[in-house]
């Protein structure tokens, strides 16, 4: 099974870099302007008290409000970073590419438990392969006998069934979410269709309520400031995002996947099981 990069934190991490590009701005913007203050305090001072000759400085006071470079160099940085990279209504593709990391970590424990099972039921396929290739009485004879021996570790239990059929489940719900996020994710029309809805809204990103809704085939948007829905169809109704295969092409793609080759039905079960492959 091919491992997910883990990018679930990123999400949080993807609010603190915003948060950040406006702190660092506000906190360097402010770092000049108390130097401005201070400067114009001191120039206030010196002409109430030069013009009256009623006091003196130490004479070093100016240096006090003097800007430094590191203090200019950071703030014109800071500026020119949030003009380039800030974005005040969140990143929408990168709230998609984490939902559909987090369907695709969700996919892959799913798929564990699945293998698992699998795994636990597998000698069924011995016991088929045993039947199907009896050609007489003698050969079904045997298989009986092979059957009578190992019963126990041959019966399958109804726990086992019940894992099996929700995990194939889970890992089915779980593989069309993240499929569904990162189709839109990769199509800069979606995207910025996205966008524009959240900006519309007066809301963010990572405000939004982004979800897949199997049955209306689309992946909806809705926000914290009203009930209306944005919706990207993916049955090809809308930026040509038509992700929906027939059940001969998913089965297909399937019996040529990694995952079905290196299963105990795609390598025999004798090979999977001991390694005496041919």
């Amino acid at each position: 099974m091919k491992n997910t990069l883990k990018m679930l934190p990123l999400l949080a991490l993807c609010s603190v870099a915003q948060s950040n590009e406006l702190d660092n701005l506000i906190n360097t913007s402010t770092d000049i302007v108390n130097q401005i203050d201070r400067g114009i305090k001191l120039v206030g001072a010196a002409t109430e008290y030069s013009y009256a000759g009623s006091g003196l400085s130490d004479g070093t006071l100016s240096s006090t409000a003097h800007i430094s470079t590191e203090q200019l160099d950071a703030y014109n940085n800071a500026l020119s970073s949030f003009a380039i990279n800030y974005m005040p209504y969140g990143d929408v593709q990168t709230v998609l590419e984490l939902k559909a990391d987090t369907e695709l970590n969700l996919m892959d424990n799913a798929i564990d438990t699945f293998t698992e099972v699998v795994v636990d039921m597998i000698a069924v396929q011995e016991v088929a392969t045993k039947a199907v290739e009896a050609e007489s009485p003698q050969e079904e004879a045997e298989v009986q006998e092979f059957v009578a021996q190992n019963q126990e570790v041959l019966t399958i239990s109804q726990d086992d069934v019940d894992t099996y059929n929700q995990s194939i489940d889970d890992i089915e719900t779980h593989a069309n979410n993240a499929s569904a996020f990162l189709a839109v994710a990769n199509n800069e029309q979606a995207v910025a269709f996205l966008e524009q809805g959240i900006e519309n809204a007066n809301t963010t990103a990572e405000q939004t309520t982004i979800f897949y809704d199997a049955n209306a085939q689309w992946l909806a948007m809705g926000y914290n400031t009203t009930r209306n829905l944005t919706a990207v169809y993916l049955n090809g109704q809308s930026f040509g995002l038509d992700l929906y295969y027939s059940e001969a092409d998913v089965l297909t793609a399937g019996s040529e996947s990694e995952f079905y080759l290196n299963s105990p039905l795609g390598q025999g079960h004798d090979c999977f099981m001991y390694g005496e492959c041919e």
